[in-house]
């Protein structure tokens, strides 16, 4: 085919065939349509730099219009005056995006994670889970390059804030804040994006004592739980607390003389008591499996739970809380003592339970309408059910990792 003289149309490229060899439609200074024996079309562009003759693809017709495709003829060509290859820039470019891409969040955060040898196990995993839940879903496939202040607030600490978890989100600032200084000492960040946030957060509220009663949380909750790595004792304290939602100290003070595994009852004495008044907590069935299982290592001795030091001592005071942090739950999002306003909302907006019993069972002071204090057995058997009904709850919770778990109205 003769060479073309004159500028290539639309029209003619809509109307050009493909032949026995491949045909090429010359549009001028170097730009030409290649197209191959099965019909495809592709815009090239030859040109010359340093005495060699090279080609270059400007992508396939239509996805590249000729309008298009004379743009990319007329940035070569300027690169081509200053001395450049476009082939060579192309490829820089090229590069640059895929260390871009390589460069993200994730990488970073991890690559940050390694080095910190000085952090103790249990701090690397709190940051870890921290970084799992909450910040690498929605930034970790950013680039470094693209991450901006408002990125991070919106899509990491805002949700945090606004699900109440103030503490958490500030010290989830405080973790990005160390990922991006070290990314700075690396050169793959410009500089650490969160000191513009400073005073974005609502500050924290100390007062208050955090609990989860969002049902999906709590079965999240209840997963975390099971993963707990260190003494199998405190592991089963954890396991155990929410099925008797007492107080934390009366849990660790529990002793084996207290419990009738028989009628499925521990006898809080009143000198451990809050109100000094003895308590009857009726024991589900998940809990007395519990109990019977923990039976073989502790049950030799006085306390249920005894401490790692000395079995003549129960767990110390902090025990489970530290457990928690160490499963990366912050203090602002759960405590031990959580679990009692856990119960005693979802018993009441999701099983229907009676105030009353759930009030009996975290032994409150409850009165009845002449203003006397109820006795330890007022309920029982009320309880027992109620018992019963929460551990099921809490098990179809756990098990549930779609929020499916319908609630269930209790027959009162």
């Amino acid at each position: 085919m003769a060479r073309r003289t004159h500028p290539l149309t639309e029209k003619e490229i809509k109307a050009a065939k493909p032949g026995d060899k491949p045909v090429k439609l010359f549009d001028g200074s170097g730009l030409f349509l290649l197209i191959d024996k099965t019909g495809n079309k592709g815009w090239r562009f030859k040109y010359r730099i340093n005495g060699k003759e090279k080609l270059i693809s400007f992508g396939v017709y239509p996805d590249v219009s000729l309008s298009a495709a004379r743009n990319q003829r007329t940035e070569a060509r300027e690169l081509l005056t200053n001395g450049i290859d476009p082939s060579a820039k192309r490829q820089t470019v090229k590069q640059q995006a895929s260390d871009a891409q390589a460069n993200t969040f994730t990488s970073l955060a991890k690559e940050w994670l390694s080095k910190r040898t000085d952090l103790a196990e249990k701090t690397k995993k709190m940051i870890e889970r921290r970084l799992v839940l909450d910040v690498l879903p929605p930034i970790g496939s950013t680039p470094i390059t693209e991450l901006t202040p408002k990125l991070i607030l919106e899509k990491v600490l805002r949700p945090m804030e606004e699900r109440g978890v103030i503490e958490s989100a500030h010290r989830t600032r405080t973790i990005i804040s160390q990922i991006l200084r070290y990314g700075v000492a690396c050169g793959m960040a410009e500089r650490d994006l969160t000191t513009d946030l400073r005073g974005a957060l609502k500050p924290v509220d100390r007062t208050h004592r955090p609990a989860i009663i969002e049902p999906r949380k709590v079965g999240e909750l209840l997963r975390i739980l099971k993963t707990y790595d260190g003494s199998a004792v405190v592991k089963v304290a954890l396991l155990l607390l929410p099925l008797v939602v007492t107080r934390p100290g009366e849990l660790r003070h529990m002793e084996w003389q207290e419990i009738d595994l028989d009628t499925a009852t521990w006898n809080i004495p009143a000198g451990k008591m809050k109100m000094k008044t003895s308590h009857i907590v009726p024991l589900s069935g998940q809990a007395i499996e519990i109990l019977k299982n923990i039976r073989p290592l502790t049950g030799q001795g006085r306390y249920v739970f005894p401490s790692t030091r000395s079995t003549a001592r129960p767990l110390s005071d902090n025990t489970l809380n530290a457990a928690l942090r160490r499963l990366g739950i912050a203090k602002d999002e759960m405590t031990s003592h959580g679990w009692r306003a856990t119960f005693r909302t979802l018993t009441d907006e999701q099983l229907g339970i009676k105030v009353e019993y759930a009030e009996q069972q975290l032994a409150h002071l409850v009165k009845d309408p002449l203003g006397r204090a109820y006795n330890r057995t007022k309920h029982l058997e009320q309880r027992r059910k109620m018992m019963q009904t929460w551990a099921d709850y809490l098990d179809r919770l756990a098990a549930d990792t779609e929020g499916k778990v319908i609630p269930i109205r209790a027959t009162q």
